[in-house]
């Protein structure tokens, strides 16, 4: 009989069970605890019963465990200090979708010389969100691979579903299942409407076929997603982080039948892609938060230990320790400063009745 199946298949490897996973890395009752206590918090700001904002701060994409750490240690020390005005979650990316051609993540390609032992990265990956969260540092991560989260989701706080899947309904459905809040990026054209759809959809029950933890498929049938929110990142036309963008967001949100729950994206589009100006975004969502604004729920810093970027060489011995690979980011003294100074100036605000006159 002629073959018509995998005919482009080069081989297929035996990958451990999520369940195979979870035995050899088990959290511990108390970690789950503190981590149901994390969403809860991350929740509680989404829908308005917590004022502090959420900020999701980390690198664009770890691709060194061992500096993933030295940052996670110095964060921890900033978000206790801010604790009062910032919830701080660490962007912890491991997927990396690509336009074209590039390094698709630590997940994907552990070793960055696209050998791609996915198992190897899994366990990185898992082993890496454990030893954060086991810090007193929430972490959350971006869905790309709908299969991934099986792995990972018992560890994650937050979740986002990016400019470049927000329309897959695959994504969607997969988000009205996730336990955690979920905020959909706009579309790279910066149009909001595919983001605001996906909010809605992925708010209401789906069914879809997943993996489960011991490795079957399975019809996972979904409640929806309690906490969807939208990210503005900006697009093809320039920033969506100004005021008139905001009140229009969360007009259409409304219009939606959704609660208008707004994360402003300091980096990609809205810093036109220059690392440096995410310092500018982020004092314009402390101005309008200082003004009463109140849609506007976080915002996202991409920081590392040390600023700007890096293109992945050859001889891996040459990559510069704490830069990103990905896109540019803030280098650590300069994350520090903007936060504290973001906080000091939110309290400042707050100390004076609330939020300040306006004009």
């Amino acid at each position: 009989m002629e073959r018509t199946q995998d005919l482009r298949i080069r081989c297929i490897e035996m990958l451990k069970t999520p369940a195979e996973m979870e035995k050899e890395l088990p959290i511990s009752q108390e970690l789950a605890s503190r981590i149901s206590g994390y969403r809860e918090s991350v929740s509680d700001i989404i829908h308005g019963k917590d004022e502090r904002l959420l900020a999701i701060i980390g690198p664009c994409s770890i691709h060194d465990p061992k500096a993933g750490i030295e940052y996670a240690e110095k964060l921890k020390k900033l978000a206790d200090e801010v604790s009062d005005t910032f919830f701080v979650v660490m962007r912890t990316y491991f997927e990396k979708p690509r336009t074209a051609l590039g390094w698709k993540g630590l997940i994907t390609d552990p070793d960055m010389d696209e050998s791609c032992d996915i198992q190897k990265g899994l366990m990185i990956a898992r082993r890496l969100l454990m030893d954060i969260n086991e810090m007193g540092l929430p972490v959350g991560c971006e869905v790309l691979d709908p299969i991934v989260p099986q792995y990972i989701d018992e560890l994650m706080s937050w979740s986002s579903i990016g400019a470049r899947t927000t329309e897959s309904q695959t994504h969607r459905s997969l988000a009205s299942g996730l336990s955690v809040p979920v905020g959909f990026k706009n579309s790279t054209s910066g149009d909001l409407t595919a983001a605001i759809n996906a909010a809605k959809s992925a708010s209401r029950p789906a069914s879809f076929i997943g993996v489960q933890r011991d490795g079957r498929l399975g019809v996972f049938r979904s409640m929806g997603n309690a906490a969807p929110h939208l990210i503005l990142r900006g697009g093809d036309q320039g920033p969506n982080y100004y005021e008139d963008d905001v009140e229009d967001a969360a007009k259409m949100m409304k219009e939606a039948g959704l609660e208008p729950a707004i994360i402003i994206d300091c980096s990609h589009q809205n810093s036109r892609k220059d690392w440096s100006r995410q310092k500018r975004v982020l004092r314009a969502v402390v101005d309008q938060v200082r003004w009463g604004e109140t849609e506007i729920k976080g915002f996202m810093l991409e920081s590392n230990l040390h600023e700007g970027s890096q293109k992945i060489p050859s001889d891996l011995s040459l990559l510069k320790y704490g830069v990103s690979v990905t896109d540019g980011c803030i280098g650590w003294d300069e994350t520090e400063r903007i936060v504290k100074n973001a906080a000091e100036l939110i309290k400042e605000a707050k100390e004076k009745g609330g939020k300040l006159e306006m004009l």
